[in-house]
């Protein structure tokens, strides 16, 4: 079996692949600091959870955009599971071109994303990830990393509403039946959905513009991407396991290197 691990600014995720097939996932909190020996017990102890014989991983395979995470990390993945973990970053192989100006400083989890939309469903393609910021990454058909956009996440967003603003509360982000709304919960809720519905729409639309594709694919992942996927048929698949699907594919790519 395979564990894959995609460290993110919010939370960290976990995937155990028994082949081809994910048998579990887990999602644990990036925002609070823990040692190796802490990070090695809830490892343990979410794979106990599922039944899963820690003995049976065979291998690792971590990406990652916190750096601050990835001592205690590593050395977790070291010490409980006696394996040395790949981590995705220079020397690995990827599959896709880097063409862009500033490739070095595009995060491994873009990178992740992009090998499991184009490996999965073929190119081009726009990715999507609707995480702690929402990402647009175009693909082209011979698989290479031709433009990338980065705009504040749902979240965010949210939280700059109810932190900045001192009478609106901390809410639920979900989709309101209407944008006409009565209340003050639902006029944020309609604010930050339907204007990030707004904003997904209009940057495909003008990277299809750009790029003169007008057929191309659209596939979406992150946690509340799927919030917008349902209210949009500019989105042709919302894949919620992209990123550990990227993962797997990397590491069979690297395997035996």
């Amino acid at each position: 079996m395979l564990l894959v691990v995609d460290v993110g600014n919010t939370n960290i995720t976990l995937g155990v692949f028994d082949g081809d097939v994910i048998n579990a996932t887990f999602r644990i909190t990036t925002k609070i600091q823990r040692t190796s020996d802490e990070f090695g017990m809830l490892i343990m102890n979410l794979l106990d959870s599922r039944m899963i014989d820690r003995t049976k991983i065979e291998d690792v395979i971590i990406s990652s955009v916190v750096p601050d995470v990835m001592h205690s990390f590593e050395n977790a993945v070291i010490k409980y599971l006696e394996l040395k973990p790949i981590i995705v970053g220079p020397g690995v192989k990827t599959g896709i071109k880097m063409v862009t100006g500033n490739a070095h400083e595009i995060g491994a989890d873009r990178i992740v994303d992009a090998v499991g939309a184009y490996d999965t469903y073929g190119g081009p393609v726009i990715v999507i990830d609707f995480g702690t910021a929402t990402t647009y990454d175009y693909i082209t058909e011979d698989g290479a990393f031709a433009a990338g956009i980065t705009s504040p996440g749902i979240k965010i967003c949210a939280k700059a509403l109810w932190q900045d603003a001192a009478k609106l509360p901390a809410i639920e982000i979900k989709k309101p039946d209407s944008i006409l709304a009565k209340d003050t919960i639902s006029s944020m809720q309609a604010g930050l959905v339907y204007g990030n519905i707004g904003q997904t729409e209009y940057i495909i639309k003008k990277i299809k513009e750009e790029t003169g594709l007008e057929n191309i694919k659209v596939v979406a992942t992150g946690g509340l991407g799927k919030i917008i996927s349902d209210a949009t048929d500019m989105i042709d698949i919302y894949d919620s396991n992209l990123t550990l699907k990227g993962l797997k594919l990397i590491y069979s790519k690297n395997k035996n290197r």
